[in-house]
This record gives C-alpha cells, sequence and structure tokens, in this order.
C-alpha cells in the first residue's frame, strides 16, 4: 500500500482504528465510545479494514533499512494477523502522534526506528487483539478468555469471524490502557525471516519515489552551486541558459542559481549554459592538507576532557613501552543512489509536499515557512527514498529549504520538482568530517595495557542544532566509540578540539563511530601486540560487558580462528555502537592494485531481539560493502581555494560488485530490546581489513583510504 494518509484519511475510514493517548492525569475521560487513557503519546498505528486487511502506520521513512517491515512484523505478532494480510502507509507530519520518542519529534536515525518503536507497535498490537477478541466474545456470548487468535482469525468453538467482520464491534470498545503482551515463547512472526512488505514493488518498479512525482503543470528545477563553500552569486548571465529550449526561467536564490525547465533534460541543458560570477571573499579556501596540518596541531595538545578514569599522564610516562599513532580520516560523501529530490505542489493556504522525508514535522514546517504558508496547510507525502546513509537528515532542514526557496522564486504558485544530479550530491557538501585522532598508549613489564589517550580534532555538526548540549563544548558525535567503550583501560584520557571550518558537514552512517571504531581497534591491536599478548584474548581481558565478550567469541568461532591459508592474512574487530554489539573478521591477500583484497567477512551480531533477521543480515551484509568501499577508495579532497576535487564516481570511487566479499552472520539470541542495526554493521569492518593487511604486509594504515598515496609505500 503506498498511499499517505492524512488526517482526513483516518476520520473517513470505517473499520477499526487504535488509538493509544497518554493519560491526561486523573482528568482523563473514560466517556463511552471514546478510546480511555494508555501509557503512550497519542497515535494511531494499527487500521482494520472490513476487507480485513491491517494497515501498520509506519513513522519512520523507509530507504532500504527495513522499518516498514520490522514495524510491521511486531504489530502483526502481537495481533496474530496473518502475514498475508499485513499492509503499510507513511505517516503524516504529526509530531503528538508519531514523534521518535528518543527525539521528540518525528525523525529517522542513530538506528532508532526499532528501538524506540519496539513497546509502542507491541502495545498497538496486543490492544488491537484484546479488543477484537472482546467483541467476539460480546457477540458469541462466552467469556472472553476461551476466544482465540490465530492468523487473522478469531474463533471459539464453532464460532469464527475474521478481522473485518469484527472491525466495526471493536472499535466501539474502550483500548486497554495495558493490553496483555505475548512472551517470546507465544511469538510466531517475530523472530522469522517473513518477507519484506516492500521487496515486491520495489522488483517490479511500481514503488514509488520523488522522481516518480509529476503533478500537471509541473516544471524541473536544478541548481547551480557555488564552487566553494560559502561563495555567493556576485553575477548572473542567463541569456543562453534563457535560449535553450525548454528553459522556462532562471532565479537567484541563497543557495545559488536555478534553472527552470519543462523536463529534466531542458534544466541540465540550461544550467550548463549558465555564466556565473561568484564572489568567494566568504568562502573556506583551505586545501585539504592545510586543514589537516591545523587539526594535527590541535590533537598534539589535549584538548577539552571528553572521558578521563584514573592519570593517564601518569601511567604513560611509568610504561614500560610506549606506542604512538596520529590517525587521519577524510570527508567522506554519503553517495545515495537516489541523490536529494522534492516536488511541492502549491496551492491556496498551503501545499502539497512529495519526498523521503527523514525529519518529517521539521522538514514540512521549514517548506511552510518559506512559502508563508501555515503548518496545517501543508500535507506531507512521505515518498520510499532510494538510499540516505545520514545525508537527507540535516538538521537545519537545507534541502527543502532549498526546494521551498525555488518554488517561492518561481512565483509560489507552479508545482516543482526540485531534483540534484549527482554531480549536485558529491560537490553539495554535508560530507562525514575530517578528523584527526591523535592516539598513545602504554604496557607495563608484564605487558599489560596501562594507559589509553586519544585526542580528537575534527568539526561538530551538531552545533547550533536541537542536538547539542552547550554545556559540554563539543558533541558526543565527535568521541562516541571511544568514550563509554566496551573496554576497560585502567587509565583513559579523551581530549577533543572542536575546529572551525567552512565546509558543512553531518551524520554519516554510523557517525562518530565510523572513525573511532578504527583508531581505537587498529591501535588496540598494535598496542596488544606490543604487549605480546594475543588480538582476542587481550581483547577478551580488556572487556567490561559480557554480551561483548559473546560476539567476540562467536565470531571467532564462526571463522575458525585467526589462521589464514598461505597468501593471506586475517584480522579481527569489536565496536559496540547504537546499543549493538558487532565483532568481524576479515581475510585478505594483496590486490593487484596494492591494497587489501577482501575475501570473506564473518561477523557475529547481538541486537537485542531479533525481529527480522534477514533484514539483520542485509543490514550487516550492507554495512560492510558500505565501509569497505569507503575505507578502500573515497575521500573528498579539497584543493587550492577551496574547491571540491571530485564530482562523480569516476573520482570518487565505489565498491564494485566483484569486489564485495562473501560474508557470513551469526546473530547472537537475545532477550534484550531490540537496539540499532541500520549502522553497526560498519564501524569493525575497516579495523578488521587494516589488522589483517599489517599482519600480511607489515603495513600500519593511519591514513584512510587504503588507497591513498601515502599508504602505497614501504612499511610503517
Amino acid at each position: 500500500m503506498n498511499h499517505i494518509p492524512s488526517r482526513r484519511d483516518f476520520l473517513a475510514t470505517s473499520g477499526l482504528v487504535i488509538g493509544l493517548a497518554l493519560p491526561a492525569g486523573k482528568a482523563a475521560a473514560k466517556a463511552a465510545g471514546a478510546a480511555p487513557a494508555a501509557p503512550f503519546a497519542p497515535n494511531a498505528f494499527v487500521r482494520i479494514a472490513p476487507d480485513d486487511t491491517v494497515t501498520v502506520i509506519i513513522k519512520h521513512v523507509e530507504f532500504g533499512q527495513g522499518p516498514a517491515t520490522g514495524l510491521t512484523t511486531i504489530v502483526a505478532d502481537e495481533l496474530d494477523a496473518d502475514w498475508g494480510q499485513m499492509r503499510i502507509a507513511f505517516a503524516p507530519a504529526n509530531d503528538p502522534l508519531y514523534k521518535n520518542l528518543n527525539f521528540g519529534t518525528m525523525g529517522t536515525g542513530g538506528s532508532t526506528a526499532m528501538a524506540n518503536s519496539w513497546m509502542q507497535l507491541r502495545n498497538a498490537g496486543a490492544a488491537a487483539r484484546a479488543m477484537l477478541a472482546q467483541a467476539a466474545a460480546d457477540r458469541w456470548k462466552v467469556p472472553v478468555a476461551e476466544v482465540k487468535v490465530a492468523k487473522g482469525v478469531v474463533s471459539h468453538g464453532a464460532h469464527k469471524a475474521s478481522f473485518g467482520d469484527l472491525a466495526a464491534d471493536a472499535a466501539r470498545l474502550p483500548v486497554p490502557e495495558k493490553p496483555v503482551l505475548k512472551t517470546p515463547e507465544q511469538w510466531t512472526l517475530i523472530g522469522t525471516d517473513v518477507p519484506r512488505v516492500d521487496s515486491l514493488i520495489k522488483s517490479n518498479g511500481t514503488a514509488q519515489f520523488t522522481l516518480d512525482i509529476a503533478p500537471p503543470g509541473m516544471v524541473v528545477s536544478v541548481i547551480q552551486h557555488p564552487p566553494a563553500f560559502g561563495g555567493t552569486v556576485a553575477a548572473v548571465d542567463d541569456a543562453a541558459a534563457l535560449a535553450i529550449p525548454g528553459v522556462v526561467a532562471v532565479k537567484t536564490i541563497p543557495q545559488g542559481v536555478v534553472v527552470y525547465g519543462k523536463d529534466t533534460y531542458a534544466a541540465l541543458q540550461g544550467r550548463k549554459a549558465l555564466k556565473v560570477n561568484w564572489d568567494l571573499s566568504k568562502a573556506e579556501t583551505r586545501s585539504t592538507e592545510a586543514m589537516i596540518a591545523e587539526y594535527k596541531a590541535a590533537a598534539a595538545t589535549p584538548g577539552t576532557k571528553a572521558e578521563s578514569e584514573g592519570d593517564a599522564a601518569a601511567a604513560l610516562a611509568g610504561a614500560a613501552k610506549t606506542l604512538e599513532a596520529t590517525f587521519v580520516f577524510p570527508y567522506l560523501a554519503h553517495a545515495p543512489m537516489e541523490p536529494l529530490d522534492a516536488v511541492i505542489v502549491p496551492r491556496d493556504g498551503g501545499a502539497d509536499l512529495y519526498m523521503g522525508s527523514q525529519f518529517q514535522v521539521g522538514e514540512t514546517a521549514a517548506v511552510a515557512k518559506i512559502l508563508g504558508v501555515p503548518f496545517t496547510g501543508m500535507t506531507l507525502h512521505e515518498q520510499y527514498a532510494g538510499g540516505s546513509f545520514g545525508r537527507r537528515a540535516t538538521p537545519d532542514m537545507a534541502f527543502p529549504i532549498e526546494a521551498a526557496s525555488a518554488v517561492k522564486a518561481l512565483g509560489g504558485k507552479t508545482p516543482v520538482k526540485h531534483m540534484w544530479t549527482r554531480e549536485t550530491d558529491i560537490l553539495g557538501g554535508r560530507y562525514r568530517p575530517l578528523m584527526v585522532n591523535r592516539m598513545r598508549g602504554g604496557v607495563d613489564a608484564s605487558g599489560k595495557i596501562v594507559a589509553l589517550d586519544s585526542v580528537i580534532a575534527g568539526q561538530s555538526f551538531m552545533i547550533g542544532t536541537m542536538f547539542y548540549n552547550p554545556a559540554k563544548g563539543f558533541d558526543d558525535a565527535m568521541t562516541e566509540g571511544i568514550t563509554e567503550s566496551a573496554y576497560g583501560f585502567p587509565n583513559i584520557h579523551v581530549g577533543v578540539h572542536v575546529m572551525t571550518n567552512g565546509v558543512p558537514t553531518l551524520w554519516w552512517r554510523s557517525v562518530g563511530n565510523t572513525h573511532t571504531a578504527y583508531a581505537m581497534e587498529t591501535f588496540l591491536d598494535q598496542l596488544l601486540e606490543l604487549g605480546g599478548q594475543d588480538h582476542v584474548a587481550g581483547r577478551l581481558a580488556l572487556m567490561k560487558d559480557d554480551r561483548a565478550k559473546a560476539v567476540l567469541k562467536r565470531v571467532v568461532e564462526i571463522a575458525g580462528g585467526l589462521d589464514a591459508p598461505a597468501g593471506r592474512a586475517r584480522g579481527v574487530a569489536f565496536h559496540k555502537s547504537f546499543g549493538s554489539y558487532v565483532a568481524q573478521v576479515a581475510e585478505v591477500s594483496a590486490g593487484a592494485d596494492g591494497i587489501p583484497k577482501v575475501h570473506k567477512v564473518w561477523a557475529a551480531a547481538d541486537v537485542g531481539v531479533a525481529i527480522n533477521p534477514n533484514i539483520i543480515r542485509a543490514q550487516i551484509e550492507g554495512g560492510i560493502g558500505f565501509g569497505l568501499g569507503h575505507a578502500l577508495y573515497s575521500e573528498i579532497t579539497l584543493g587550492d581555494g577551496g574547491t571540491v576535487e571530485q564530482s562523480n564516481f569516476d573520482r570518487y570511487r565505489s565498491l564494485r560488485i566483484a569486489e564485495m566479499p562473501a560474508v557470513e552472520v551469526a546473530i547472537i539470541k537475545s532477550g534484550a530490546n531490540p537496539t540499532g542495526i541500520g549502522e553497526p554493521g560498519l564501524p569493525p569492518l575497516a579495523p578488521a581489513v587494516a589488522n589483517a593487511w599489517r599482519k600480511l604486509t607489515g603495513k600500519a594504515v593511519y591514513r584512510l583510504p587504503f588507497a591513498h598515496a601515502e599508504n602505497m609505500g614501504a612499511k610503517a
């Protein structure tokens, strides 16, 4: 089901709509026919129609990571529905009903979709089941405890009724405040590989993406951004652009110069013909190498304390042996297969917004503000999105503001599809931040690790947003993965320097863990060797958490140990992120291009209750592929004058299908509440490969990607 319901849809639909309401204190009314108070924020997640279909309202964007299937599975199991009767619809922009319970507003990110929705959706499904059972008991004049519900059928002896048969009666009943939830032993769908709800429509081309939207009278707009971040338009010569057949207008907006065409081809040709003079007087003009030099100088000093235990400086001074390394992590683009796009259809008093929105309320509100219409006049039509990896989640709602500005500049009456090309995307900033991490460690005479010191220098993309705590002076995304790690070092210091930079940055799949896991796990591997310790046993001895130990032991078990065939080597890495525990073993050989060729990766993961094991495996496999391509090849670099030197996949190298290693995944059985999976599969990959590569060649890689010229020389 690909229709996006509005509030009017909910009110007009016959059947059973489950609304769970937060108690309004003692004043919560229990009037006849009204849903009583219950323990969650107001929502309406379950809709049962007379035709027996059960629609689950999905509050998270679906861009391939699987929440539509996972959330539907939770409801279907507690409801005891048949999987074949389940449908989905995306939620409208409505915080009171559909906010992410971790964020306080609608949003998808931080691998929170299942974690924040787990109990919310279980209660919604269980409440619906209880109401159907009570409706049947009332109709058949039997005790409700004797009514059975299974695979979409409600029964008692010879009596049988479908969900649709009972929906109208059930809708008149009060919603149970504390519905009885199933025990894990009673689950029939949770923990099984039910088919994804979107597999068929994505396979046959009927899934609707933003690019598929084409309302009558629509024009296509594309934008030319300044060549350096922070630049502005000085003057535009649009004569040649306007002479292109199909180009209808050229307008300047704060973000750049927009070309409007009757179709995509006309708009792109018009943009190519533009002549723009840019004012770069306030632009970021430093090169990548100049920035790295500044970052390294900062990382050589202690910085703001992010975490401290014991006295790392004294322990290092008294250590029998010490080790030091400085890691450099490049800017990285997200490069989702579907670049950013939105369709805005203005109408009196509001507009229709079509996009794969990751911050539904925030983005809808941003469009409303630019267009000068009330939020209540807006209707968000959430679409499937072709990937994100963090790119669609800008805290300042930058892209929808740009799209709305394009609509407004054209007069605010014409439907506009504002779309980025691959070049706009790669050149467009919001990169994974450039980071430098200076690591120091020491061991005593017996080989035991006595101290770890880490100082990180980089940008904060959260400062100035709702996600930032100004009392800290930095944001946790800079240090997560090293602070509050699963390891217990006797003495540890983590410092941080927030660097000023004009390059716009953003969270990138696994956020801070994308660099902290690499620094921690490769440095720890060397530190264990310095002390004569085994790579696995040494990690286990440091781990504070039994769940961490279990995944590390399990991955080594399924890999059959760390010994590799002749000409190959194996490396191991572990990382905890987003509440999930993942360990990986990578087997590599020397590729013809002088960088690792990865043959196989074994992974073990504890993500709490595995709602859909197949999606978990897919997300770990995807994280491995995404992480490997970027670790081996990818970097965004700024040349002299601050211009980005990559603009498409010819220079921003992506992993090719023939380079994808075989992957084997073991999922640890757990009774803990579900945690994240969209991101945790990525962080251990690069360090596992690096540890194998160092074992094979003697080369320690301190600057990513592996293909960087700095790594192609002699042994480190």
